[in-house]
């Protein structure tokens, strides 16, 4: 009874009371310190950037899949039409500050396609010394204190900052760098691709807690000694003899985690038998795989770049690493007018002159391959022309 009673204080403890949400009390486990649910919007209501953050903070195969997307984007170079601008540019590119903790225009790329990709929208600005016009350093935005409207024009956008409880406008949008990723008429301001996987992520979740719980409950063996007096005389001695019973078994039990084997010895009808071992655990491979492949397919990246070791051909290898290029350049038509707009107001602070382009490296070493046999075969087939026409 005092084992039962101290389970029960405790589940009373993690127990979180949502009596005035109208939500009943769950454990604790997919819940944060403030009882705000980890993976879904209660009623009282939270920010949709904080459960996209949450979310990655509890799956990790979702937080390694955006840095898998970021990283496989590739690198680039930016150019200038004027090529005495190039070295100039080449160095603001390479040795830009980055808020407090990074460096070159990269970082900042980095930074942008991430919360690009978290919450649907990115944000960012130019640091500039209004003395000497010069760029100073790249500062992220948070999206949370950074909105984008219409103005009078539907093209035109008006950027406000909020300070306190107050929305101010940008002071000049030219240093305001501002990106939308899949907007629409009802979500202008662009939609996460972690949308919809809040809810596959909360069974997901769930199927993992239940499983420790299992673990903790049969996992970790315990042991119940039944002593049966056989008959009316030792009836009577019955509680001395459980007593005593239970001290030798706790004895036995602290010598065994000091390194001491030491033999149980008893007297009479003594059964011994280790607590659910007759019971197994559930099988939860399948509904995992079933919810990780929803995860995978909204994502667009390959299982095996996420350690997912699942039956696949080398043809379907192939093919998932060609929808993952087109995904990526996607993400990288979202970021060249980023890139352009800050080289471009650089220069323009400097007094230079022309227009910037961005040259993207491959995504892969199969593309150079790839475009090494292309080009191979166009030498054999322009020779075999040449050699015809003669």
């Amino acid at each position: 009874m005092n084992v039962i009673k101290r389970l029960m204080s405790r589940r009373t403890d993690i127990g979180l009371n949502f009596s005035d949400s109208g939500v009943r009390a769950v454990s604790s486990g997919r819940f944060s310190a403030d009882g705000v649910n980890l993976l879904t919007l209660q009623p009282a209501g939270v920010e949709e950037h904080r459960l996209y953050d949450n979310l990655r903070y509890s799956v990790p195969i979702v937080d390694a899949a955006l840095q898998k997307i970021i990283r496989l984007t590739g690198g680039y170079r930016v150019v200038c039409s004027d090529p005495r601008w190039q070295e100039e540019l080449d160095r603001f590119v390479e040795e830009v500050s980055v808020g407090i903790g990074g460096k070159s225009l990269y970082a900042f790329t980095d930074a942008f396609l991430d919360s690009l990709l978290t919450y649907g929208s990115a944000a960012g600005e130019l640091i500039v010394d209004t003395g000497t016009g010069n760029v100073l350093g790249l500062a992220p935005i948070d999206t949370e204190r950074f909105l984008c409207k219409a103005g009078a024009n539907p093209c035109d956008r008006v950027y406000f900052r909020r300070e306190g409880e107050q929305w101010i406008p940008a002071e000049d949008p030219r240093f305001v760098v501002y990106s939308a990723l899949n907007p629409s008429e009802r979500c202008p301001n662009g939609q996460s691709v972690l949308r919809g996987l809040p809810c596959i992520s909360a069974v997901l979740m769930r199927i993992y807690e239940c499983i420790g719980q299992n673990f903790d409950r049969v996992g970790n063996v315990r042991y119940a000694v039944t002593y049966k007096p056989s008959d009316s005389g030792e009836m009577a001695f019955a509680k001395e003899r459980a007593q005593q019973i239970a001290k030798e078994w706790s004895d036995g039990m602290n010598a065994m985690r000091c390194g001491e084997v030491r033999d149980f010895v008893a007297v009479g009808d003594v059964d011994i038998k280790v607590i659910g071992a007759d019971n197994q655990i559930i099988d939860t491979e399948v509904p995992v795989r079933q919810l990780l492949e929803q995860i995978v397919a909204k994502l667009s990246v390959p299982p095996f770049l996420l350690g997912l070791t699942w039956s696949s051909t080398e043809r379907m290898s192939s093919q998932q690493a060609d929808i993952l290029t087109s995904e990526l350049e996607y993400y990288r038509r979202q970021l060249t007018p980023v890139i352009r707009q800050i080289c471009e107001v650089w220069l323009e602070l400097l007094g230079g002159t022309g227009t910037v382009a961005v040259e993207w490296d491959n995504i892969n070493l199969q593309d150079e391959a790839v475009l090494a046999e292309a080009r191979l075969h166009n030498a054999q087939a322009a020779l075999i022309e040449r050699q015809l026409a003669e």
